[in-house]
């Protein structure tokens, strides 16, 4: 398996439904205002309990040459 460089993490979590929704949408909105950013690798969680469920988007990135 080989190495993934990155040089930044950014992460994206909320517990709220209507934040959950929006989610995909604050992500794009992010990488408009970063083109000098380069996504490597992502990991998306989800936790619950019994009354929250919780998502988080995880990006890896390294900055364009």
């Amino acid at each position: 398996m080989g190495l993934i460089n990155f040089t930044g993490v950014k992460v994206f979590s909320t517990t709220l439904a209507r934040d959950r929704e929006n989610m995909g949408e604050n992500i794009t909105k992010w990488l408009k205002e970063n083109p000098n950013v380069e996504v490597v690798d992502k990991v998306v969680t989800q936790s619950s309990d019994k009354e929250f469920h919780c998502l988080t988007i995880t990006l890896f990135y390294k900055f364009r040459s």
